[in-house]
C-alpha cells in the first residue's frame, strides 16, 4: 500500500481524526486519486474495525472513534470525488421507532454504514411510520433501518411494515431491524428482510440485502 494511504488507514483504525484530516489533505496534494484514498485507506480501515469488533478486540468506544475519524476524512475528500466516483454502495434511511428516544446505537450504526460506503439519511428518534414511508417515496432509499432499545417500543416496528404495505412501497425497499431487545426470530415474525445484532454486522447485512 502507498505509504500515505497506509498512514490514513492506521489513523482511521485507531481513531486519530485530526491526523486523518492532515494526511488526507497531504495525499490529495501528492496526487493520490480521491477514490483510492476513500476505498483503499478509509473504507478498508472500517472493514478492519468491523472485523476487530466481531473478534472481541474492539468495543463500542473504539468503533465510535474510528467512525468519527472516517467521517473527518470524508468531509475533506467529498468535494474531490466526481458524481460517478462518489456513487454510494446504497442509500439507507435510519431511525429509532416511534416512542423510543434512544439514539446511541442508531448513531453508531449510521457511522458504520457511512464507513461502509453507504449514503445515510438519519430520520432521528421517535420516528412515525409515515416518516419511514416518506423516506422511501421521497428519497428513493434502498434500505430502511429501524432500531428499538426497549421491549415496549419494538412493538412499534410492525406498524411501519404495515404502513409500507398500505402505501404500496413495501416491495421497493429492504427493511433491516436491530436494537438490544430485538432478535432474529422477532425480525422474521414481523416480516423484516434482515436483522443485525450490532453495528458492525449491520453493514454486512445491508450489503447482503442489496444483492437479493
Amino acid at each position: 500500500m502507498e505509504p500515505s494511504l497506509a498512514l490514513i488507514y492506521e489513523d482511521v483504525l485507531h481513531g486519530h481524526h485530526k491526523d486523518v484530516i492532515t494526511e488526507v489533505k497531504s495525499a490529495l496534494k501528492q496526487g493520490i486519486p480521491p477514490l483510492s484514498i476513500m476505498n483503499d485507506a478509509m473504507i478498508a480501515a472500517m472493514q478492519e474495525v468491523g472485523r476487530l469488533f466481531e473478534g472481541g478486540e474492539y468495543y463500542v468506544p473504539e468503533m465510535l472513534v474510528a467512525a468519527r475519524a472516517m467521517q473527518s476524512g470524508m468531509s475533506i475528500i467529498k468535494p474531490y470525488l466526481s458524481g460517478n466516483e462518489a456513487h454510494p454502495a446504497g442509500k439507507v434511511a435510519i431511525g429509532t421507532v416511534e416512542g423510543d428516544f434512544h439514539d446511541i446505537g442508531k448513531n453508531l450504526v449510521k457511522m458504520m454504514l457511512e464507513g461502509g460506503g453507504f449514503e445515510v439519511i438519519d430520520l432521528g428518534v421517535d420516528v412515525r411510520p409515515s416518516t419511514f414511508v416518506s423516506a422511501v417515496t421521497d428519497n428513493g432509499v434502498d434500505i430502511l433501518a429501524m432500531s428499538a432499545l426497549i421491549t415496549t417500543t419494538m412493538q412499534n416496528m410492525p406498524p411501519v411494515l404495515a404502513a409500507l404495505e398500505k402505501s404500496g412501497v413495501r416491495q421497493k425497499v429492504k427493511v433491516l431491524v436491530g436494537g438490544a431487545p430485538v432478535t432474529e426470530e422477532f425480525a422474521r415474525q414481523i416480516g423484516a428482510d434482515g436483522y443485525a445484532p450490532d453495528a458492525s454486522r449491520a453493514v454486512n447485512t445491508a450489503k447482503l440485502l442489496l444483492t437479493r
